[in-house]
């Protein structure tokens, strides 16, 4: 009978390693990617299929309506099966794909009882959230 290699082990009976770690970090950012890439095209379905033949208007510059710029709105529109509104929660979800992954990071190097990493993966961390959030949380 052969010898049961590492690999083929199931996760649970691994010890924690680096390559675990990024091959996990791999799989979110790319199950992010690709679950924000078909919200987006769901969005752009049903806006296309809604407004596909309205004309338009070049010379007349509009921006975004106010309903989709705050999170709760765009749940709201969401909600309401709006295109633009889906559309915007699949471009958060591809901006929340990178969070996760900083996260995620934190919590694997503390696993690994690597303080050094932890901490200057929580910098980063604080980093992005603050750029993200804005002067709003300010110290």
């Amino acid at each position: 009978m052969a010898e049961a290699r590492p690999s083929d082990q199931k996760w649970s009976d691994q010890k924690w390693s680096d390559q675990k770690m990024e091959i996990i970090i791999g799989n979110l950012l790319r199950t992010g990617v690709i679950l924000s890439a078909a919200v987006v095209l769901l969005g752009g379905i049903i806006y296309l299929a809604r407004h596909g033949t309205e004309p338009t208007h070049y010379r007349t510059f509009h921006g975004e309506p106010s309903e989709y710029r705050t999170v709760g709105g765009i749940f709201q529109q969401v909600l309401a099966l709006r295109g633009r509104g889906i559309i915007q929660l699949g471009l958060l979800l591809l901006i929340a794909t990178p969070v996760a992954r900083v996260a995620f990071a934190v919590w694997g190097f503390a696993k690994e009882h690597d303080r050094m990493y932890v901490v200057f993966t929580l910098i980063v961390l604080v980093i992005l959230l603050y750029s993200l959030l804005g002067t709003r949380f300010a110290f």
